[in-house]
């Protein structure tokens, strides 16, 4: 006995001082790094790398955007050496393609279901070293990252491709790119091209590589159906920016931009037997809002939550239309009302609704189930003809108190809305339960977003509200006779600066006896739009667009499902993916490389994951002791340890 823990505890120590050894040197070995704003070390301490050519090349058709990252990076050094490739890509996007070619021959990655990726990386592991490619890293991107070991003196080229349905919100489309090489690059081009049947309406580029020096390599070109933006730094730009520095460029360049809409039926356009549907009128009178506001105000919401929360509110109220009605409830362990009914947002009331704002403070547990329900109550008791009912959930817990089980609270919730009306949930912070948010959004013809604990949280609160602030049509119904497989078509409200996008195919493409009508209901009577004028264009995007947004829907629809009905949902969603190869959560991408044999998998993030530092694990494999270590740094291959980086 006593000789078994002599023997551990001396392992202990070798770990020890193996890992103290390990963190003497690691300075040595970032002497060249820089700090990332990510947090992390850039590194490549061998400093024989040259990426000598980096394009991005993204292509927008009708809100459709295919972005292709090509990076060509050649070995100077005597001896072979890994080769890292590490992009960023939108969170809304599917990874569809990513290659990598070696001295003339090209090596793909395969998307495959989870499961049988799983199978295959675990048989790496066994053999070896192996990590998951992508993880998730703030709010809109999502990190890819892998690595090859090339010859002395050759070449590598990666290639990753990704596409997007650009979504609609406050009145444009908005394109986000990312471009961080880890080198200044001599042959730096990005160019987009923007392709849009009605006309762009205007073009804007922001973000940090659009400022300062940055600013004179960029370009802009419009025609009337077209535009392209060009992006060609030069070496010494790509050093001088504000949020660059000795490794290059190091930023986000937004895209925004809108189109004409001189019919307000919307645009229609049948490519192959596949058609896609925009539809987003402006020029209707807005309606008047039933809206309640339902806070929690939890102990757990204290110091700068709460004070954010408060100032949101405060401009929220602000923004108020002289004809909408409103409510506040704040919750902890108890409901609270500034009033049991719905008043008009008349100067007086907003201000004393202010007075009851100011005064909000935190404590007490989390009751969400009575909070939510106060607040439909209270919509339910007030006249809705002629209005848009909405009810906002802030909330940054669990339920801890009244009921918490999850389950009962939806269908609580879901038998007292009788779906008559949308409950948007925001979840506040990183440790929030964004997956029973979201469940509980959509099935009351909702969504959940997260709101991050972060310096702007109380313009991420507004930002929200303003894209729900002006309701123009409610109970809106798409139909097209002729039409089959098509994307949802019942929406609960339309907002002003939002749009309505469907897409199917065309039963036997017979564009002859295909047509459309939209039926809503605006703030003085029904509304009927029976659109016969659609466009016939040869383009491959559609059915990938139709695809992609099926995929999408279908995900999402699933959350709601059970037994064989969620199974049959999956099934539909996992074909399409593998059919189309697009990397979601259903599937994996597998790399296999071409010298090590080692197989890493990229796997959709979940939604609402939070990006945590890295956990390093280091494994003493002499005697099988195991040491774990809070650290931004990742040991490298060279340490000649057995490492987990945990992300």
């Amino acid at each position: 006995m006593y000789e078994t823990s002599y023997l551990f505890s001396t392992a202990w120590f070798i770990c020890l001082d193996i890992f103290i050894l390990i963190m003497s040197i690691m300075p040595l070995l970032t002497e060249k790094c820089s700090l990332s704003r990510q947090n992390h070390l850039l590194c490549n301490y061998k400093q024989n790398v040259n990426i000598y050519s980096f394009y991005i090349n993204s292509t927008i058709t009708s809100r459709y955007a295919t972005t292709v990252i090509t990076s060509r990076v050649a070995n100077t050094l005597n001896e072979s050496q890994a080769i890292q490739f590490e992009v960023k890509i939108p969170k809304n996007a599917f990874i569809s393609k990513f290659r990598m070619t070696i001295e003339g021959k090209t090596y793909d990655g395969v998307v495959k279901e989870k499961e049988e990726a799983q199978q295959q990386y675990n048989q790496a592991v066994s053999r070896g070293q192996s990590a998951g490619l992508v993880k998730s890293v703030g709010r809109t991107l999502e990190d890819f990252k892998t690595s090859v070991t090339v010859a002395a003196f050759s070449k590598v080229t990666f290639e990753l491709t990704y596409e997007e349905l650009l979504k609609r919100r406050l009145g444009k489309y908005e394109l986000l790119i990312n471009a961080q090489p880890m080198q200044p690059v001599a042959d730096f081009k990005m160019d987009v091209h923007i392709q849009e049947k009605p006309g762009i309406s205007f073009l804007e580029v922001k973000g940090d590589l659009s400022t300062g020096d940055l600013a004179n390599a960029i370009k802009t070109t419009r025609a009337d159906k077209d535009a392209w933006v060009t992006f060609y730094p030069t070496r010494d730009q790509q050093t001088k920016c504000k949020s660059c520095g000795e490794n290059g460029l190091n930023g986000d360049l937004l895209i925004t931009y809108d189109v004409e809409r001189q019919n307000h039926k919307g645009e229609v356009m049948v490519s192959n037997g596949y058609f896609v549907h925009y539809f987003a009128p402006s020029d209707l009178p807005r309606i008047p809002k039933n809206v309640v506001f339902i806070i929690d105000q939890s102990s757990s919401m204290y110091d700068r939550k709460i004070e954010q929360t408060r100032l949101a509110l405060l401009r929220i109220l602000s923004d108020l239309g002289e004809d909408d009605h409103f409510g506040l409830i704040t919750f902890d362990s108890e409901v609270n009302f500034w009033k049991r009914e719905l008043l008009k947002a008349t100067e007086e009331n907003l201000k004393n609704a202010k007075s009851f704002v100011k005064e909000i403070r935190d404590r007490g547990a989390t009751d969400i189930n009575a909070a939510v329900l106060a607040g439909v109550d209270m919509i339910k008791q007030h006249p809705r003809e002629g209005t848009a009912s909405i009810l906002i959930l802030l909330t940054d817990g669990d339920p801890t108190t009244g009921e918490t089980n999850k389950e009962k609270i939806m269908a609580n919730v879901k038998e007292a809305t009788g779906t008559k009306f949308p409950l948007y949930c925001l979840g506040f912070g990183y440790d929030v339960n964004f997956d029973f948010l979201t469940k509980m959004s959509l099935e009351n013809s909702g969504v959940a977003r997260r709101i991050y604990e972060d310096s702007d949280a109380d313009l991420q609160l507004q930002g929200f509200y303003e894209e729900v602030a002006v309701p123009l049509l409610t109970d809106i119904q798409l139909k097209y006779p002729g039409g089959t497989n098509l994307t949802k078509t019942s929406f609960s409200l339309y907002f002003n600066g939002s749009e309505i996008v469907v897409s199917g195919q065309i039963t036997d493409n017979s564009v002859e006896s295909f047509t459309t009508e939209v039926i809503a209901v605006s703030v003085r009577s029904s509304l009927i739009f029976s659109l016969v004028e659609m466009e016939i264009i040869n383009e491959d995007f559609m059915q990938r667009l139709w695809a992609y947004l099926t995929v999408k829907q279908l995900l999402e629809r699933q959350v709601l499902l059970k037994g064989q009905e969620k199974e049959d949902e999956k099934k539909e969603a996992l074909k399409l993916s593998l059919k189309y190869q697009f990397v979601t959560p259903l599937t994996s991408m597998v790399v296999t490389k071409p010298q090590e044999g080692d197989v890493e998998v990229a796997d959709k993030p979940k939604e609402g994951e939070a990006h945590q530092p890295n956990s390093v694990m280091i494994k003493c494999c002499c005697l099988g002791h195991i040491m774990y270590v809070l650290s931004n740094y990742q040991l490298l291959n060279e340490c000649k340890l057995l490492y987990l980086v945990r992300n």
